[in-house]
């Protein structure tokens, strides 16, 4: 065997042993980083009125390590509402990430979107949205940055296109506030949702539970009478509307640009969903969903 050879034998076999290693923690939380810090591999872009992945304007772009929200090419905001999409579903899951708001809000943005963005979870697809659509059928942990008077609480949840029980009743308000602290200024903030397929989700916020609800579902019409799937420029409303009561067990995750700039320094997930037999190599024991087909064995 020449040198050539065993060196690569050699790296070959220690990639073995370093992989069957991490696989013998089956207590180490494996975080996955869904945004890698140099660019924009693995999301699609879906803004309102424009083609899949066309980044009008540059409003996503990374810098300096750093995925932001921009509109310094816009003259004004004109119901751009977009949204970055990862392109994997997830069912159970842990959705971490770290967030400031920045500078002030684009021309043209409505009164209610100053220091307002957030992260939609149980998202439909980006190549699912009609050409005009505003929000994905979704639910969206909605951020809000203190204005500097008074409290705004972050971690809200909204419901485009979707309902949710608390406390096992329907509660059908369109945005539900959590009981958060206000964030002022640009500071970094870091949040979670923790995602339980159809059962319960938890939204935290620098470590504090601030919002739970259970059995999210398609349905309570789209926003409200008077802002229906029509002015959301849905084109499929019959197909949504069939869905009505509907459990929403899975989705995608996506970053919303809604007329203010915004940083995200992180964004990562853990899933929990995998392999939960102790014999697999792969076994994890923070699994809450089991998935048989993920397992490995040794031979």
């Amino acid at each position: 065997m020449n040198t050539d050879c065993f060196k690569i034998l050699f790296t070959l076999t220690c990639c073995f042993w370093a992989t069957l290693s991490v696989m013998a923690q089956p207590d180490k939380r494996e975080w996955e980083p869904l945004f890698n810090g140099k660019d924009l591999t693995g999301w699609d872009i879906k803004i309102a009125g424009q083609p899949l992945n066309d980044n009008y304007k540059n409003t996503f772009r990374v810098e300096n390590g750093i995925l932001r929200i921009r509109y310094d090419e816009y003259d004004k905001f004109d119901g751009k509402y977009g949204h970055l999409y990862y392109n994997k579903p997830f069912s159970h899951y842990i959705v971490r990430f770290t967030y400031r708001f920045v500078g002030d809000q684009t021309k043209g943005g409505a009164p209610w979107n100053v220091r307002n963005s957030g992260v939609m979870v149980h998202s439909q697809s980006a190549q699912s949205l009609s050409m005009k659509q505003d929000f994905p059928v979704s639910l969206e942990v909605q951020l809000l940055g203190g204005l500097g008077k008074g409290a705004r609480h972050t971690g809200n949840l909204c419901t485009p296109g979707t309902q949710v029980f608390m406390d096992g009743k329907l509660n059908s308000n369109h945005c539900i506030d959590s009981d958060s602290k206000t964030y002022d200024g640009d500071q970094w903030v870091t949040a979670e949702a923790i995602v339980l397929g159809d059962s319960v989700v938890h939204h935290v916020v620098e470590g504090d539970t601030v919002l739970t609800y259970q059995r999210p579902e398609v349905g309570g019409g789209f926003v409200s009478a008077i802002y229906g799937w029509k002015q959301a420029g849905v084109d499929n409303a019959d197909y949504w509307m069939s869905r009505q009561n509907t459990p929403l067990g899975e989705g995608y995750i996506a970053l919303q640009a809604e007329s203010h700039p915004i940083d995200f320094r992180r964004v990562e997930i853990l899933n929990l969903k995998g392999c939960t037999d102790p014999k697999a190599l792969n076994y994890k024991s923070y699994y809450v969903k089991s998935d048989t087909t993920q397992c490995w064995y040794k031979k």
